[in-house]
C-alpha cells in the first residue's frame, strides 16, 4: 500500500480549488449571500498560498541544510 504524500496533497492547488469551491456552494445551498461565498472563497485560497509558501520554504530550507558540508561548519 503506497504511502500517502501530505506535503503534495497540501500544496496541490487542485486540493484547495476544490475546497474553496465545496465551501462556496454549500453556502449558496444552505441560503448564504454570494458576495459571503466569493469572500470565504477568497479568504480559503489566500490562506492556502500561505500555507503553500510555508511548506515549500520549509522544504528547501531542509534540502539546504542537508545538502551543506558537515565538515566546512565544524572546522570553523
Amino acid at each position: 500500500m503506497k504511502q500517502i504524500n501530505w506535503v503534495k496533497k497540501l500544496t496541490s492547488r487542485k486540493l484547495w480549488t476544490a475546497v474553496a469551491s465545496f465551501v462556496s456552494m454549500m453556502i449558496l445551498a444552505t441560503g448564504g449571500a454570494e458576495n459571503t461565498a466569493t469572500q470565504v472563497t477568497a479568504l480559503i485560497m489566500a490562506g492556502a498560498s500561505v500555507i503553500a509558501y510555508i511548506i515549500g520554504e520549509g522544504l528547501t530550507d531542509a534540502a539546504n541544510i542537508e545538502a551543506e558540508d558537515p565538515e566546512q561548519t565544524d572546522e570553523e
